[in-house]
């Protein structure tokens, strides 16, 4: 259980569900285990077995109030909205003030159309918090989902003024203006959401609408490269840019963007049939044909398709086929024209205005293949309902944190920006060595293990544990067992095998940073038990409608943690001792400096390691969080300003919240 629980405090969901698995085998009569895999589950998408394991844990403890919440959440993304309201007002009957599940509640009840029901929720919030900024957007939507944009508008501009740091405030407000078709106040809107949370990539979908709907196709198209270079399956931003591209004759790379959202959406019909449109527009009668029938036997009420199917069969020499089509086209036309439906007829529905160049993603309505796609609301809503049990999200409009501890490991994840790191050669003789089963490299950015790397990672610690057996004395092998524990956050086996190793070497570095690291890991997770001490582990700036500044009463805090501490600072004093330009210590001990809230400590430490490599951009950023904290804004800007150019990009949007303030 203690593992798991590691697991998924690191987000190391597919690992977490592994050990869960275990303790449910071994004791199925105990509740939490099932309740915990559930949440791993729920971060996963894997709302069916999320429920079922819920349902688990509640028939074994039926008073387990989290199981009720997270099966409500569960239960809203499987659409079982009557099941989640009913999970809901069973978690608010034992927690009648939390704000989260109101609010939850108040979504699936909007999506149930009971607005009067919601209405109440709204009620119970604003009298628990007056400016709700969450509370405020939703019920801003449900006006708008009602008609009545002028209640939505005051909503979305009372929570702009409670918090004019939340994002999602402007990209509501953004899409309002929009749909008012005042589009230079939907583009002002959407251009500060971008600013506060630039890697939120819907934003960017529904700028490109608007830079459409004011002719910047040049914007717009950047818009779109933008999201796709982010996020190449993201199937809105890859339909919109084959729009655009087919726009401007750039015929055959539209294609390619349709071919990409075939692959991923084979049903997508809209797709299939604007690349028919592209494949005869560049010879492949064939294939526009053949995309065609798909499109037709789909849908066989769709006029469109038989005109242009007779008008390329007729290419290729087959009158009876064409004169088929057409005929087969008119035939429906003229009967949809007796029954008064001309609104189905596409091209009624193209020359109606600027509402009808966009569409829902939600929206199947074959008429509408050429519409550029509106990133969906109802994706927006769901993020909104899952966040509050999704591992250990922060909303990060709020709350700005330090870079993290570097350590050797063997994965990394890719940076929005890819950025230099300081150069470092400690590991080169362990790598060559070949005694470890994969190269050692240095990070801050770790990465959750996928199933198949799980797998072979236990594995691996039995294959090391062999070779230990045969060479006891081999600080190395001992050290790479340490790296597998530490890897399926077993942290307690980990700590032991770097004990161990570091008896053997005293003096080597990788051993040292990494045991650093595995007890800073232990220590986040001993305070998170205890959410003062959680929120109280590093500098961590509040925004919003308060302000920033530094909370130095902490630290008497951490005398329970005083010893873990020192034993942290003990690695890293070693560390310096031994390799004196080794930067990396520097900033590591400049963070834990932070968690104790010694600040001119931590601020030595990061400039030390920037004298020593003045491309350390991790080590500006912490500095200039630190001196922010501590009110010395002018210097921590400058230090946030040279982050942000060395490659962490998120720099600019904290310079901007802090100057805005």
């Amino acid at each position: 259980m203690s593992i798991g629980r590691n697991a998924l405090y690191f987000d190391d969901y597919i690992l977490s569900i592994q050990y869960f698995n275990q303790v449910i085998g071994s004791k199925p009569y105990l509740a939490e285990p099932y309740f915990f895999r559930a949440v791993a589950k729920l971060n996963l998408d894997d709302f069916r077995g999320a429920e079922e394991d819920c349902t688990s844990c509640l028939e074994r403890n039926p008073f387990y109030i989290q199981a009720y919440k997270a099966r409500a959440i569960a239960r809203q993304n499987m659409n079982n909205l009557m099941g989640a309201v009913e999970d809901y007002d069973r978690t608010l009957a034992y927690m009648p003030e939390d704000k989260q599940m109101l609010t939850n509640k108040a979504i699936a009840l909007i999506q149930l159309k009971e607005y009067d029901l919601a209405s109440q929720c709204f009620e119970r919030l604003f009298k628990l918090q007056e400016n709700n900024v969450q509370a405020l957007l939703v019920r801003g939507n449900m006006y708008l989902e009602k008609g009545d944009t002028i209640n939505a508008m005051n909503d979305f501009d009372k929570a702009i003024k409670s918090d004019r740091f939340y994002a999602p405030a402007y990209a509501s407000r953004g899409i309002l203006n929009f749909q008012k078709e005042d589009f230079t106040k939907a583009l002002d809107d959407l251009n500060e959401a971008i600013r506060l949370e630039p890697r939120q990539w819907g934003y960017y979908i529904n700028r490109g609408l608007v830079r459409y709907h004011l002719n910047d196709l040049r914007g717009s198209m950047s818009d779109y490269d933008h999201v796709v270079e982010a996020e190449p399956d993201n199937l809105i931003a890859r339909f919109n840019r084959g729009l655009l591209r087919a726009q401007v004759g750039d015929n055959n790379r539209a294609i390619g963007d349709f071919d990409r959202v075939i692959l991923l959406e084979p049903d997508n019909y809209m797709a299939i049939y604007n690349r028919a449109l592209l494949r005869s527009e560049t010879g492949d009668i064939s294939g526009a044909i053949a995309d065609i029938d798909k499109v037709i036997k789909e849908y066989p009420n769709f006029i469109p398709g038989y005109y242009d199917r007779s008008r390329l069969k007729r290419q290729l020499g087959d009158v009876k086929g064409a004169e088929k089509d057409y005929w087969l086209a008119f035939d429906i036309e003229q009967d949809l024209k007796n029954k008064k439906k001309d609104s189905l007829s596409s091209t009624a529905e193209a020359s109606s205005g600027n509402d009808d160049k966009t569409r829902e993603q939600s929206d199947k309505n074959i008429n509408k293949f050429n519409r550029l796609v509106v990133y969906d609301k109802d994706a927006i809503e769901r993020d909104r309902y899952q966040s509050s049990l999704r591992g250990r999200v922060q909303d990060r409009n709020v709350d700005v944190d330090l870079e993290p501890l570097f350590l050797f490991t063997y994965y990394k994840e890719l940076d929005e920006v890819e950025r230099k790191l300081p150069y470092t050669n400690v590991a080169a003789s362990m790598n060559k060595s070949g005694e470890l089963l994969q190269e050692l490299l240095i990070t801050n950015n770790e990465v959750p293990l996928s199933e198949n790397l799980v797998a072979q990672h236990f594995k691996a610690i039995d294959d090391y544990s062999k070779k230990i057996e045969a060479h006891p004395n081999d600080a190395l092998l001992v050290f790479g067992r340490g790296m597998e524990f530490m890897l399926v956050q077993d942290f307690q086996s980990a700590q032991e095998d770097f004990e161990k190793a570091m008896r053997m070497q005293p003096n080597n570095i990788v051993f040292l940073m990494n045991h650093a690291a595995l007890r800073y890991k232990q220590l986040s997770i001993s305070a998170s038990e205890n959410e003062d001490d959680k929120n109280s582990m590093s500098v961590n700036l509040r925004f919003g409608p308060g302000k920033h500044s530094a909370q130095t009463d902490m630290a008497s805090k951490f005398d329970r943690y005083n010893y873990e501490f020192e034993m942290i600072l003990r690695d890293y004093n070693r560390i310096i001792e031994i390799a004196p330009d080794f930067v990396y210590a520097y900033f590591n001990r400049g963070n834990i400096h932070s968690a104790r809230r010694n600040f001119k400590a931590a601020i030595a430490d990061y400039s030390e390691a920037i004298r020593r490599d003045d491309q350390f951009a991790d080590a500006y950023f912490n500095r200039g969080l630190t001196r922010i904290y501590l009110g010395d804004t002018q210097r921590g800007i400058e230090d946030l300003s040279k982050a942000g150019e060395l490659g962490l990009v998120n720099a600019y949007s904290i310079i901007k919240r802090i100057q805005a303030d």
